[in-house]
Formats: structure tokens, sequence, C-alpha cells
């Protein structure tokens, strides 16, 4: 039966944080020699490859950073169309022609964002019951665990990593945490606090952090900042949220 994918549970929290290794990630994915040369990555990515491994997310995440197509700042009105006629759409029971619609909207989206969790999922659900919908459905867990292993998110020098603002609401949406309106806590991270604090082994949570330094790293002079829509999984409502000033 055809439904959005939601993850209910945060993986466990590793001993050792994958943190992104600046040096590291640019040697691998530039070296054409290299099991991690981005092209090849991005390659095996698009093709849905299913036996992409942890490290090799882990060097296709982070090298977005150092391609062309990286602009986190730019306004993906794809995006925004996308999210549009996904609220048009009966997700009880959906026409084969308004599913064709949004696969044709969200595969426009992923261009920009080709990591973008809230696109995966959409795009898992439209494809239905086939091949194509478990490969979005791997993407989409594959992204979320890259981001979970670069830290813990407990603390602002354990943030967990993030190439785009939307990101980080959607690994907390995609795991069923209601959030409130993030704050830039320094230059390079942000807090964002939930609605209702959850109990876990680490002890009671009241929010998470989140290191947004690559998205800033190469920011026009003159780019005023404005806070991106976002998306809730599971009522398919996009909302706002601002910077406190």
């Amino acid at each position: 039966m055809r439904k959005l994918l939601v993850l209910l549970l945060f993986l466990p929290l590793m001993a050792t944080a994958k943190i992104p290794v600046e040096e590291d990630i640019i040697r691998q994915t530039l070296d054409s020699e290299s099991p991690y040369y981005y092209p090849n990555l991005m390659l095996r990515y698009q093709s849905g490859d299913d036996s992409m491994t942890e490290e090799d997310y882990h060097y296709l995440y982070y090298g977005y950073a150092y391609q062309d197509a990286y602009k986190p700042l730019n306004a993906n009105s794809d995006m925004d169309k996308a999210i549009l006629i996904a609220q048009t759409v009966d997700f009880e029971n959906p026409t084969h022609e308004s599913l064709e619609k949004l696969i044709a909207a969200v595969n426009d989206a992923l261009v920009q964002d080709p990591f973008s969790p809230k696109l995966l999922n959409l795009l898992a659900f439209a494809y239905g019951d086939s091949k194509n919908e478990q490969i979005n459905y791997n993407r989409m867990n594959s992204i979320l665990a890259t981001i979970e292993d670069s830290g813990n998110g407990l603390k602002e020098g354990s943030a967990w990593h993030i190439l785009m603002f939307g990101h980080a609401l959607d690994l907390l949406a995609a795991h069923d945490r209601h959030y409130g309106k993030a704050r830039v806590v320094s230059r390079s991270v942000e807090y964002v606090p939930l609605l209702e604090p959850v109990r876990t082994e680490e002890g009671r949570i009241k929010g998470y952090y989140f290191d947004y330094s690559r998205i800033y790293r190469n920011k026009p002079d003159d780019y005023v900042f404005k806070r991106p829509r976002t998306w809730q999984f599971n009522n398919l409502r996009p909302r706002e949220y601002k910077e406190r000033k």
C-alpha cells in the first residue's frame, strides 16, 4: 500500500561521530583515482546503485559542497512547485495522472537539491510499489543516516552537519520530532528547539544543533538572509520559520 515513508526512531548514536574533514573530502572527491571520485559517486547515486556504502554516502553528501552545482542560497522555484503539486494529491487514493505530475515536479526540484529528504520521500511515495520506490526510500534513509553520523546533535560542538537548512528540519520531521523556530547560536551552528522535550538514553532532549557552515562558505557580500520554507512529512504542509533578530 502506497504511503509516505516516515522513520520513527533515530539511529543509535555513534560512539565516534564521523565528522566531515574538509581536506579529506576534497582530496578524495577530486582525485580521479579515488574510489570516492565525485563524478563517479554521483553517477552511482543517480542510477540507483544499491551497493553504495556508508562511506560512499559520506563523500557523496559532503563532497557536494565543492561542486559547481551546489548553490544553497539560490531559491528553488521547482521545490515550491513540487510542494504545491503535492498539496493537490489525494494521498489516500491518488490518480495516475496526479502521481506522474508529482514525479516530474520532484525530479525537476532534485536537480538543485539532489539530497533533499522531503523530495526523496515524495518521490518514493509517488512511485508506489516499484523498484523506484525502494531506490528513493534507500536514498532518503542513507542521506538521513549520513547527517546523523556526523555528530549527535546534542551540543554545539557535536552538531549535525547539513548542506541545506531544509535538511535539518526534514531530519526532525522524518523522526516525528515536532519543532519550534530555529535560532542561530553562532557563525556556524543553529539550534532547533522541540515543542515537547523527549526522553532518550542520552537524557531529556529539548532540541538539536546543526552545523550550517557550508551554506555560507561562499556567501555573496550583498546576500540578505531569508529562511526558506520547509516541509512537515506527516501532514503535508509547508511552514515558515524565521531567524531570530
